[in-house]
């Protein structure tokens, strides 16, 4: 099996995995560079899915359906390019051999999900859509920080080994905010000079890991007592509460430059 990044717009990745001859894609915002990929490759698209209703997630769903056929999966409570396979918490969902599980994660929408396969060539695999980024987390257009908080501790739950897909290459931003908080951080200081020589000779920073997450991403460190006294000096009014901790860096990294 290959997972691709294909990208899209100017930081999207559009993911796929094939087995030589069939294809899946996750949140294709535009079919375009997805049809070209399909037709070098030689590839048949047999599934879409889609973790949230954006556009940039959405927008190439209906055109790729028309032209490929493809069965499409999506959560069950947000609006989506009918028609499709709606899903949610507790389901499962077979494409391409593997067994995905179908994770809710609300908090950057209302009805985001996620899907996990704990063994795809012998690792584990997420797609998270825009819940988890490398370094950093989504932002709350419809969920509450508790909210948040709870979708990311299920994910962080996840074998260390878990390949985490996220949606937008927005690393080296998240991780300049991540050395605001936490600048004492060894294992995120050495990430930053790995992922800022990939981005130099263009490659993607992605996947990440969840095991590597758990180090360096400050929306999983919010119980560490550097990431705790980081919010507390930014916003003095904070308690020490988890859940105020992390609202307090998700407004901070809001206004962060």
């Amino acid at each position: 099996m290959h997972l691709i990044p294909i990208p899209a717009f100017s930081d999207n990745y559009i993911w796929a995995l094939h087995d030589g001859q069939r294809a899946l894609v996750v949140d294709p915002g535009e079919a375009n560079g997805v049809a070209r990929w399909l037709e070098q490759q030689g590839l048949r698209l047999d599934t879409i899915l889609i973790t949230h209703h954006h556009a940039d997630h959405t927008g190439g769903v209906a055109e790729l359906r028309e032209a490929t056929g493809a069965r499409v999966i999506g959560p069950i409570v947000e609006p989506m390019p009918e028609p499709l396979q709606r899903v949610g918490e507790g389901e499962t969902v077979e494409v391409l051999g593997l067994r995905f599980d179908v994770i809710e994660v609300p908090g950057h929408t209302a009805g985001h999900i996620a899907y996990y396969t704990p063994d795809m060539d012998g690792t584990p695999l997420l797609f998270c859509g825009d819940t988890l980024f490398s370094g950093g987390c989504g932002r709350l257009f419809e969920g509450t920080p508790a909210q948040m908080l709870n979708s990311l501790t299920r994910l962080a739950a996840l074998p260390a080994a878990t390949r985490v897909c996220c949606t937008h290459e927005y690393t080296l931003s998240n991780l300049k905010f991540a050395q605001a908080v936490e600048p004492g951080n060894a294992d995120l200081l050495a990430y930053i000079e790995r992922c800022k020589a990939q981005r130099a000779q263009n490659f993607p920073t992605l996947p990440s890991s969840i095991g590597l997450e758990k180090h360096i991403n400050p929306f999983l460190r919010t119980r560490e007592p550097a990431v705790v006294r980081s919010a507390l000096a930014h916003e003095p009014g904070t308690t020490d509460d988890e859940v105020a901790v992390f609202a307090t860096l998700r407004e901070w990294k809001n206004v962060f430059k």
